[in-house]
This record gives structure tokens, sequence and C-alpha cells, in this order.
């Protein structure tokens, strides 16, 4: 999954655009799903970063205060630069929901019937 998000984040600027609420709105024929549907997205985006962020951040934790300490504090710091420079989750799911890279299906309402 993180494979997947740097190669769309490579390829979205972090630049925040004004998007047409009716495009928005097609996709789904309703608005607020709509934007449900890029809101749950996004979230799943933020969780996989920040698992991967933690993950990768988690290698340099020690106890010990040492000179090799401060040069793997410049790499944490590298790491962490790395990931503050990546788009915003919810744009990064705006360009998948435009780009019809997310499945999604209306909730079955014969069930509570």
């Amino acid at each position: 999954m993180s494979r997947l998000i740097r190669k769309v984040s490579a390829n979205t600027s972090n630049v925040v655009e004004t998007k047409n609420l009716a495009d928005i709105k097609n996709k789904t024929g309703n608005l607020y799903e709509s934007i449900a549907i890029i809101g749950k997205r996004a979230n799943q985006i933020n969780i996989s970063i920040k698992e991967e962020l933690h993950n990768k951040l988690e290698e340099f934790a020690s106890h010990t205060d040492s000179l090799e300490e401060i040069h793997e504090n410049k790499e944490q710091i590298e790491i962490s630069k790395a990931y503050e420079r990546m788009p915003n989750p919810a744009i990064l799911a705006t360009q998948e929901f435009y780009e019809d890279k997310i499945y999604h299906r209306k909730a079955d309402n014969d069930l509570f019937s």
C-alpha cells in the first residue's frame, strides 16, 4: 500500500485547487455521498502513511545517549521532512476519486426493511 501512495504522491502536487462540485456530485449522484467516500479514503491513506512513518522511526528508537545517536537523529529528521512534503491525504483521495481508482458501492437498504 505504501508504494501506491508514493507513486500517487509523486504525480500529485501539494497545491490545493478548486474542484467543480457538479463533477464530484456526478460520480455518485449525491454530493454528500461523494464527499463521504473521499473522506473515508483520505482516512485510509492517512492511517497507512502514519503506520509507515511510525515503523521507519521505530528503527531509530534507542535508550542510549551516544555520538551515533546524533547521526541517527539527522536521518530521523530527513525521514520526517520527506513525509511532511507529501501531499495531504485528502488531496490524494480526491485525485483517486476523479480517476475512478476508489471502489465504492451503495449499502443494500433492503436489509433494514
